[in-house]
């Protein structure tokens, strides 16, 4: 039973899901800081609220509905998968193709040397015979 579980553990992509799972952890603070510090700002530049779900509230029937919690789920959105590709997908991209680029053909496999040292018999023998 532990020995199925260690070899699920040492598995190549469970280790990569935990480390995406740190990375993308430490990430959103990067885009939480990102957003309130530069876009709610900007947010309440415009609108005069630095919250967009406040934007937008009207009742209908004692049912409140809210346009700019919407609004506010979208630029979260956005925010978050422009900063993935900006600085994830893009760079990670950018290095992929310059590893494809400077790939040379693998070198040709290298003979035995009892396959050289026939090789070198056989040329000898050949030789002798003409």
């Amino acid at each position: 039973m532990l020995t199925g579980f260690k070899q699920f553990i040492m598995r190549g992509n469970v280790i990569d899901l935990a480390v995406g799972i740190v990375i993308g952890g430490a990430f959103a603070t990067v885009i939480a800081g990102l957003n309130d510090g530069i876009l709610l700002p900007l947010i309440a530049a415009v609108f005069g609220e630095p919250d967009l779900t406040q934007v937008g509230t009207f009742m209908i029937n004692g049912a409140q509905f809210s346009i700019g919690l919407f609004l506010d789920a979208v630029l979260n959105f956005l925010v978050v998968a422009a900063g993935l590709y900006f600085f994830v997908v893009m760079p990670m991209n950018k290095l992929a193709e310059r590893r494809a680029r400077g790939q040379e053909p693998e070198p040709a496999p290298v003979p035995d040397p009892d396959i050289v040292l026939l090789t070198e018999i056989r040329d000898l023998l050949s030789a002798r015979r003409h």
